[in-house]
Order: C-alpha cells, then structure tokens, then sequence
C-alpha cells in the first residue's frame, strides 16, 4: 500500500460533494507538507453538540468550536514492515459552526471546511498556532495549501 488513505464520515446534512472536496483539502496538505505515503486519518464532519462534547472532555472548554485534532501519536513497531499506513490521527469540525463562520467571512461552506481540514491535519502534522512563531509557519502552511487549491480568497481566523 503506498498511498493515502481518509475516511471521511459525515454525521450531518453535507452537500454531495463535501466528503471529496475535504480529501482534496487534506491531500494538498499532505503533499505541501511533504509527508510519504502511506499514511493515514479521519475526518468526522457533525453538529456543534457533538463538537462541544468533544472539546469539554479533551480540552476542558464547555463550548463548541470549528475543529479538533486528535493526533495519533507513535505508530506500533513492525506496522511499516507489514505495509499499515502511518496512523496520522483525527479530525473532527462541525458543519453548523462551519456554515456560520463562512457567511462571516463571505465564501461558501466548501471553502470554509476546506480550510478547517487543512488547519486539522496541519494540527495532526504538529503545527500549533499558540506562540506567534508558529503561528506564522502555521498559516504560511495554511495560505500555501488555499492558494494551491484556488482559494487564496479564503483567510484562517480563530474562533
């Protein structure tokens, strides 16, 4: 197996295309991010009640937000050698906060999850925004992937 493997589940109401425009997302930030196949992540798209519960019990903020990453951390020994993808870890973004945020900002929700994969998987990748040197290097990655994809338009913000 060498390639890249995410599992794009979808908990709510999505247009048609959403599951293949987040795997074009986290693709081009793979490839931007010169990661080797084969490596693999999820992606779970759902609503703000679910997203609240994940951030309260995994970061102790009672609140929803856009994404949360779940890094996977070190692979098993030998999972190379048997061909198992790098489990790179997990991705979760709720679509109403999504919607929300890309009406603020006045591009369509596409773009708007887009971004939000690309922020997760740089999360998962180990980039951080909480020191403004990796900030920058974080939205440098960001911008690189969004002009890559055609949407330099669409600007990283913090909820």
């Amino acid at each position: 197996m060498s390639k890249f493997e995410i599992d794009v589940q979808i908990e709510v109401d999505t247009p048609e295309e959403t599951a293949a425009l987040l795997e074009t997302a986290v693709l081009a930030t793979l490839h931007q991010q010169q990661i080797a196949p084969p490596a693999a992540l999820s992606c779970l798209l759902t609503d703000d009640a679910t997203i609240q519960q994940l951030n309260r019990d995994f970061r102790q903020v009672d609140q929803p937000t856009d994404v949360l990453s779940f890094p996977a951390g070190d692979d098993m020994p030998g999972m190379e050698m048997a061909g198992m993808p790098a489990y790179l870890g997990d991705i979760a973004i709720s679509v109403p906060y999504a919607q929300r945020q890309a009406a603020q900002a006045g591009h369509d929700l596409g773009a708007e999850l887009q971004l939000l994969a690309i922020h997760g998987t740089l999360h998962l990748l180990g980039h951080d925004h909480a020191e403004e040197e990796e900030k920058e290097k974080m939205w440098a990655a960001q911008t690189a992937v969004l002009t890559h994809l055609e949407l330099a338009h669409v600007k990283p913000t913090e909820a």
